[in-house]
């Protein structure tokens, strides 16, 4: 009797959230709110509802980084109408808008009356939460590279919003698209589109996130799980073979990477960038030199970066925590819609520092301000932007093409090799490289030949340019069916450029160790050391308490002229100050570290 007034009561509260969701949906957050938090332990983990394919696909499987060019760009039409009324504006120049809403007619008569065609967009009448499109729709993949689109979807972490975890399977049945759910033990694996960032090449980045949603006494019902056995799952169904995770923000709440980070192409990451000291900024910078001291790009050279100021929101009574009672805005929460980006917008001295940056690192592209931070559509207050209010359907038909773009040069005799990854389904019937020195004259063509079968690798030569010239170029390819590709993809607009320089010496400098400040510091995770040196010389670090106690080499090695990145997980060790010790060659240096919990 007991067990089934237990059950009884459960269903009931389950109703009564129905309700609540119904009533709240235009106002939920990107993170949970209290009340459904208290919910959690009544949620029903039933994830297979309508899900046809939970095993992963016997194919190799490919996920396609989001600058490639997309069909559908999808968005949940709850809440925020002006700010989703904006992208739909943007968006259906580029492609096909799908909007899930609950009345397809109001969604209509709103878009007319604000004056937006409706010449590409479609409707799916559906259940739905939130607007949060981004974290709990599907994301574009490859069986064979590029042989046939499919789409992946995991369990939404926020199981409290049933319909918005269901949208993936409706949207897809609407597309007549292939759809795998990690939503079956072994292979029930819950995760957030905000917190998946990948190249397109296998390479794919998280916060740590991932792991603890998976850990062991999960709230989602799911198997435990070691990271050995997620990074299994995200390879069998995405294709993914190095998936990177960084340590969460202390001042991120929901540790969504795409609030601070972006991957702009298969090579450049673009990096939210705050005042010395400041927020998140430490934690961020130590992430970073994380990743560039221990991976490099699908090219195998180290990643570009690219800063990008993030907008102040400093409180004034704790400059350190500016989040506190402050909004987390970022611009590296923007979408890719073919050629155009849209952009968060907050402030106009801030927006168009940002908007110069995104043009000059993305030649060609239109880049689209919406403002997600005024008093009618204040959206950055809930812990999201345009990134996380949209998702993208790749093309049934991609001609794939990948260039590892050519680094300045001070060779002005020889020419300038172009190597690329073209591929299509019908293989590649001809590829040219266009170049110029300038561009208000044109480009003129060089062809491109197939120099690597197994590596689908295309090959072409750009001759020689004198020194001081600017070399500006980009790829063109046709499949053998037809289809018609360009690389960037706003080419001719947009383009690679290297410069051809003269040859220069380098002046002798002063041989010393010089060992710069420690980041975070005080710090809870991982903390960045890093070193520059200008001779070779054997270097050992090591951690000391304040009894003098030694407590762990860090690093005892050679290393060479140049700037090196060192590590520490403060994690480890309890709280407290310690010394870290730097032996050279030469001489000994100490600095100070702070470790908190």
């Amino acid at each position: 009797m007991l067990k089934n007034y237990t059950k009884l009561s459960a269903i009931i509260i389950l109703l009564l959230i129905g309700i609540s969701k119904v009533e709240a949906q235009e106002g939920l957050p990107i993170y949970m709110t209290d009340e459904e938090l208290q919910q959690m332990p009544f949620i029903n983990h039933d994830y297979n509802n309508g899900r046809n394919l939970t095993s992963p696909p016997t194919l190799p499987i490919r996920t396609a980084g989001e600058w490639e060019e997309v069909q559908t760009l999808l968005i949940t039409w709850t809440g925020f109408t002006s700010i989703l009324a904006q992208i739909v504006d943007a968006a259906q120049e580029e492609c096909e808008v799908l909007i899930t809403c609950a009345d397809s007619n109001a969604v209509k008569t709103y878009l007319t009356t604000a004056g937006i065609p409706l010449t590409n967009v479609h409707y799916l009448e559906a259940g739905l939460n939130s607007i949060w499109q981004r974290d709990y729709s599907a994301h574009t993949a490859y069986l064979n590279d590029v042989d046939s689109l499919a789409m992946v979807e995991w369990i939404y972490n926020r199981p409290t919003r049933p319909l918005d975890d269901a949208m993936p399977v409706e949207q897809m049945n609407l597309k007549g698209i292939t759809l795998f759910s990690t939503t079956q033990a072994p292979n029930d694996l819950v995760n957030t589109g905000g917190n998946w960032m990948v190249d397109g090449f296998g390479t794919a980045f998280a916060s740590k996130l991932i792991l603890e949603e998976n850990a062991q006494g999960n709230a989602y019902g799911v198997t435990a799980k070691t990271e050995a056995q997620i990074d299994t799952i995200v390879k069998k169904f995405h294709g993914v073979n190095r998936y990177i995770k960084m340590d969460a923000l202390p001042y991120d709440g929901i540790n969504h990477i795409d609030m601070h980070i972006k991957l702009l192409d298969e090579e450049t990451l673009l990096v939210g960038e705050y005042p010395t000291g400041i927020s998140d900024g430490p934690q961020i910078e130590a992430n970073l030199q994380y990743v560039l001291a221990n991976f490099n790009s699908v090219y195998g050279t180290p990643y570009k970066v690219i800063r990008i100021p993030m907008p102040p929101s400093t409180s004034n009574t704790n400059p350190g925590s500016p989040f506190g009672n402050a909004s987390y805005r970022t611009y590296s929460n923007s979408v890719f819609i073919n050629k155009t980006v849209l952009l968060p917008y907050y402030r106009q001295q801030y927006d168009t520092i940002a908007e110069r940056i995104y043009k000059t690192a993305l030649p060609g592209y239109k880049i689209i301000g919406i403002d997600c931070d005024n008093s009618s559509a204040n959206i950055i207050s809930q812990s999201g932007a345009i990134h996380c209010i949209t998702n993208t359907i790749g093309v049934n038909d991609p001609l794939l093409i990948s260039h590892h773009a050519l680094p300045n040069t001070n060779d002005s005799t020889n020419p300038y090799q172009v190597d690329a990854l073209i591929m299509h389904k019908s293989g590649i019937a001809n590829a040219m490289v266009y170049y110029t020195i300038d561009t208000t004259l044109g480009y003129q063509a060089v062809p491109m030949s197939l120099t690597n079968v197994s590596t689908n690798t295309w090959t072409g030569f750009i001759p020689a340019q004198a020194a001081g010239s600017t070399v500006f170029y980009y790829i063109d390819a046709n499949a053998n069916s037809g289809k018609h590709q360009v690389r960037p993809i706003t080419a001719p607009q947009g383009y690679w450029k290297f410069n051809v320089g003269l040859a220069t010496s380098i002046a002798n400098v002063a041989q010393n160790f010089e060992i710069k400040d420690m980041f975070p510091n005080p710090g809870n995770s991982i903390t960045c050391i890093p070193v520059t040196t200008n001779i070779n010389t054997k270097l050992n670090v090591t951690l000391y308490d304040v009894t003098g106690r030694m407590v762990k080499q860090i690093f005892n090695a050679d290393i060479a002229i140049g700037d090196k990145k060192l590590f520490i997980d403060c994690a480890e060790f309890d709280a407290g100050l310690y010394n870290v010790v730097f032996t050279t060659n030469q001489s000994q240096y100490t600095k100070k570290l702070c470790i908190k919990k």
